[in-house]
């Protein structure tokens, strides 16, 4: 909180100051009190606003709202602001919100005033994806008399989710939809006693679900066997240090998971955030939100290598790996190359490697496009091969 006397109380000090001084100069103990009442006035009024300002003295409660949220890069959202409390509209309040979301302008808000509330509404346009934070309010408040002012913050800041702004790439066609009983180089044909169950997650297909054990167990059980449903598929996302090169690859990576969701293949998209994206629509874009990239290359291909490492964990050796990548080393290429000797794999690449990257991962079977960052998503995703 910052308190502050306004112009009126510093005229106020100085004209009793003033008049102070000449009462002392002539003796007179009448203009001396006379002088000393618009300075005491301005003490009292400061002490008024200190004692108002102490934590839970005015008890206002403040609810902030944003539609939508998570928005998308790119996208406005309307944030509403409601404090309530006595006499909460009288307030004088400014919001605040980060330069990713008002663009370093000032927010301009319309208010609506009650006897005992203030809401504030206002448009922000989201500019970069990541998490962004909106808030606290500003409040500034004025003493009876009005020689004093205090400022400070009310209420708790409150973040925005943004997601990329992903492209709507045309479902695929090839490959991805070829029934996955038929058995891929490396792998066996289990018969219907090899098949093992798991509990049903949200994002498997009702296909797989085996009802008989369903029924005995009391809840969904699904069958994890190769020829059980439709084929998965795993985005891989190549953790470059921040910049363009990182936003257009997480932009193409989460448009890819999308459409190989939408074409209803249970996806996930791996990258090295806190958590996977895996599910839903939501969970994939949610995934983006909080990634940074890694520091170095080294770096990046650790965590390109713990995703190599969840993929052979978990998806039977027959998931479609689709692998958006930068520039990897000659070790992290060996490791890449050694996913497709059971599966399908697609690579995009945009590093500045002079092609190596690309000619190792074609050697073992990859099919491969390599592309500028900033290279138009729904071109790229087509130089694939992914349409028929």
């Amino acid at each position: 909180m910052h308190l502050r006397p306004t112009g009126r109380g510093l005229g106020m000090v100085l004209l009793g100051l003033g008049v102070m001084v000449g009462a002392i100069a002539v003796g007179s103990p009448d203009l001396l009190v006379l002088g000393a009442i618009p300075v005491l006035a301005t003490v009292v009024g400061v002490l008024i606003l200190a004692a108002d300002a102490r934590p839970g003295r005015r008890g206002y409660r403040v609810q902030r709202s944003a539609q939508p949220d998570p928005a998308q890069v790119g996208q406005l959202a309307q944030v509403r602001v409601q404090v309530t409390g006595p006499r909460a509209g009288e307030l004088q309040l400014r919001e605040q919100a980060a330069t990713e979301l008002s663009g370093g302008r000032p927010l301009r808000a319309r208010v609506t005033r009650g006897p005992d509330q203030i809401t504030l509404g206002y448009q922000v346009t989201t500019q970069r994806r990541g998490r962004w934070t909106m808030g606290p309010l500003t409040v500034t408040r004025t003493d009876p008399f009005g020689v004093a002012r205090i400022r400070g913050p009310l209420g708790d800041p409150q973040d925005l989710s943004v997601w990329p702004d992903v492209v709507e790439l045309p479902a695929p066609r090839t490959l991805l939809l070829a029934e996955p009983d038929r058995p891929v180089i490396g792998a066996h044909s289990p018969g219907s006693d090899d098949a093992a169950l798991r509990e049903y997650q949200v994002g498997d297909d009702l296909r797989r679900v085996h009802w008989a054990s369903s029924a005995r167990r009391g809840g969904l059980l699904v069958r994890t066997d190769e020829h059980a449903g439709v084929r998965t598929a795993s985005v891989l996302l190549d953790p470059a240090p921040a910049g363009e090169a990182l936003e257009w690859s997480i932009r193409m990576a989460a448009s890819a998971a999308l459409a190989l969701h939408a074409a209803g293949h249970p996806t996930q998209l791996l990258t090295d955030g806190p958590h996977p994206g895996t599910g839903s629509r939501t969970a994939l874009l949610d995934a983006t939100v909080d990634l940074t990239g890694q520091p170095d290359r080294e770096a990046a291909d650790r965590a390109l290598l713990a995703q190599i490492r969840t993929v052979e964990s978990t998806d039977s050796g027959v998931g479609l790996v689709v692998a958006v990548l930068g520039a990897p080393t000659s070790a992290l290429r060996t490791a890449l190359a050694g996913l497709s000797t059971a599966r399908p794999c697609w690579a995009i690449i945009h590093g500045t490697d002079d092609g190596a990257t690309a000619r190792d991962l074609l050697r073992a079977g990859w099919r491969v496009v390599q592309v500028e960052p900033g290279a138009d998503p729904t071109a790229t995703w087509l130089a694939l091969g992914s349409v028929a």
